[in-house]
């Protein structure tokens, strides 16, 4: 089988493709313009985020059967169209759920303390202890938004922390460990939001200025999800008017952004989609990727 790698992957995991008989193509800069032009003569690709598998591309390649994303989501391939063509579609969706949850608890503490602000007043040259006083995690309730794996993840450590945990996920029939609850009823009381859950038509647009409403004034957000799942500009107008006291994003809905002024807001702490980006993480994430690859190719 002839497999083409679009985005970075660990090298130790493209040998172990080899190794297994794959005869494996890596260009990690390729264009969309390039990639039209050759993934027509392979039988499957591996893609990350930067790389879009759309409906066009995918009627250029009458020989794919294989598309692999490294990473949790797919809504950078049409998947359910390569799929109506027999193509199979798969994700890692476990690789990275700790880096993933350790990046939103750790936007929680930054919140809790202003240490963005402390660190920028520092390197200032300013020594303004009376400014940052903050407040503890523990006591606090947070509420999850989709407790898919990461979920569970940021889920164990806020109960660890002792936060209270709210979960709002109709897919879920119980959450070991935290609370089943409307999406209301989360909004109204939970001191920490989080969101963990996939973009799709259903959840786009789902935290917006009727949710805002209905939330504590003062609440912290965590997106470490999908960008385009919060309404950026009710989160604007959240974030300047008090009703929310800080937001942590490492997601956005255009990536990069093409309006900057989310991101400079002072009570706004952000990161250009980070959450899988640690060694451990892209290690799994490779390792996982190539044995999809090898049972796909042998059959299983």
């Amino acid at each position: 089988m002839k497999v083409l790698i679009c985005d970075k992957t660990e090298s130790d995991a493209i040998e172990k493709m080899r190794a297994a008989g794959l005869k494996v193509d890596a260009n990690f800069e390729i264009t969309p313009e390039e990639l039209n032009a050759v993934l027509p003569g392979y039988d499957g690709c591996v893609v990350r985020s930067r790389t879009k598998i759309r409906q066009p591309l995918i009627d250029l390649c009458p020989n794919l059967k294989v598309i692999v994303r490294g990473g949790v989501g797919l809504d950078n391939i049409d998947a359910d169209y390569a799929r109506s063509k027999g193509i199979t579609v798969m994700n890692t969706p476990r690789a990275s759920s700790i880096s993933v949850a350790e990046l939103a608890v750790g936007f929680m503490f930054m919140l809790a303390r202003d240490l963005h602000k402390a660190s920028a007043s520092m390197k200032s040259e300013k020594w303004d202890k009376k400014s940052f006083e903050g407040d503890e995690i523990g006591g606090k309730t947070l509420g999850l938004v989709g407790m898919g794996n990461i979920g569970r993840e940021v889920a164990g450590r806020a109960a660890a922390l002792g936060m209270t945990v709210l979960v709002y996920d109709p897919y879920l029939k119980e959450a070991p460990g935290a609370r089943l609850v409307t999406l209301d009823e989360l909004l109204a009381k939970s001191d920490y939001i989080s969101l963990h859950l996939p973009k799709t038509k259903e959840s786009t647009g789902m935290i917006g200025k009727a949710q805002f409403e209905k939330m504590k004034t003062g609440v912290r957000l965590v997106n470490c999800a999908r960008g385009g799942i919060v309404d950026e500009g009710a989160l604007y107008e959240a974030l300047t008017t008090g009703k929310v006291a800080g937001a942590a994003l490492d997601v956005f809905a255009d990536e990069p952004p093409l309006d900057w002024k989310l991101v400079k807001l002072e009570n706004v702490i952000c990161a250009p989609h980070i959450g899988a980006a640690t060694r451990e993480a892209q290690g799994r994430v490779g390792a996982e990727v190539a044995e999809k690859l090898i049972e796909f190719a042998a059959g299983k």
